[in-house]
């Protein structure tokens, strides 16, 4: 384990961007800066208006900086200068110290995000079809493979439950790629509510690894996913972790049945 101090420093802010495609490229400048922010979030106009409360034609780029050993006006005044350059109009930058609903944008997100696996099961006991994909792609894939998923999601829910809402967020950002999180919520039957989920899950998985990327990003794989990480695994690799399995836990204690059968 390492420990780190907690930081002393630190600022906030929220970037509104007129089009979801210039809030793409902004937070793309943004995470192959080397500024590293401590936070880069990116919530599409939907994500933003039902989890932050927000009305936009673009998305809501949430940054912060933090430190524990020095001032980070510089970095943030950089990042602010970045995302400028590609249309994105920053709110007030609050200071750490300030409490969630002093922070607008940033802070109403954070707290819906704290409050989301509480909804879930509210929404869940309401026959809410409710789900969230997590991958992974190159920035160069992302506008096909966002066109592609964000298509099936939605086809699927109307397909299924008649009316839908689908959103997108980047949770994670990084040089090579974002992670994008995409969220299903739609009306579901209480005779049928497990097969509407799981037939809206096997129509956007599919979408997933028919574009090439991952389908999970860092919460692993569990049994939901596994049909398709089977697809998205090279037999090479396959056969490596099974090995790797076979020798380290040959009575099959850790997790059966999750990686492989």
């Amino acid at each position: 384990m390492r420990l780190q101090d907690r930081p002393t420093y630190g600022l906030t802010t929220s970037v509104e961007l007129d089009s979801f495609a210039q809030a793409v490229e902004a937070t793309r400048a943004l995470a192959q800066s080397g500024l590293y922010p401590t936070n880069c979030r990116l919530l599409d106009p939907a994500e933003a208006y039902l989890n932050a409360g927000i009305s936009t034609s673009g998305g809501v780029l949430v940054v912060a900086f933090e430190s524990a050993d020095h001032p980070v006006e510089a970095w943030m005044n950089r990042a602010l200068e970045l995302v400028a350059d590609h249309g994105g109009r920053a709110g007030e930058t609050k200071d750490r110290s300030a409490s969630a609903t002093e922070r607008d944008a940033a802070g109403s997100w954070r707290s819906s995000f704290l409050r989301m696996p509480y909804q879930l099961d509210a929404m869940a006991q309401r026959s809410m079809v409710v789900e969230t994909f997590e991958t992974a792609c190159t920035w160069d894939r992302f506008e096909a493979f966002h066109n592609a998923v964000r298509t099936a999601a939605q086809r699927a829910v109307e397909a299924v439950c008649g009316i839908g809402l689908v959103t997108c967020r980047f949770t994670h950002v990084y040089p090579d790629g974002p992670a994008p999180y995409y969220g299903v919520y739609a009306p579901g039957r209480w005779d049928g509510l497990l097969s509407q989920w799981d037939e809206i899950k096997a129509a956007v998985s599919a979408a997933i690894i028919d574009s090439g990327c991952t389908i999970t990003h860092h919460h692993a794989i569990a049994r939901d996913h596994r049909p398709w990480y089977e697809q998205q695994r090279s037999d090479a690799f396959g056969r490596v972790l099974r090995a790797a399995k076979d020798g380290l836990d040959p009575a099959g204690v850790m997790n059966p049945g999750v990686l492989m059968s």
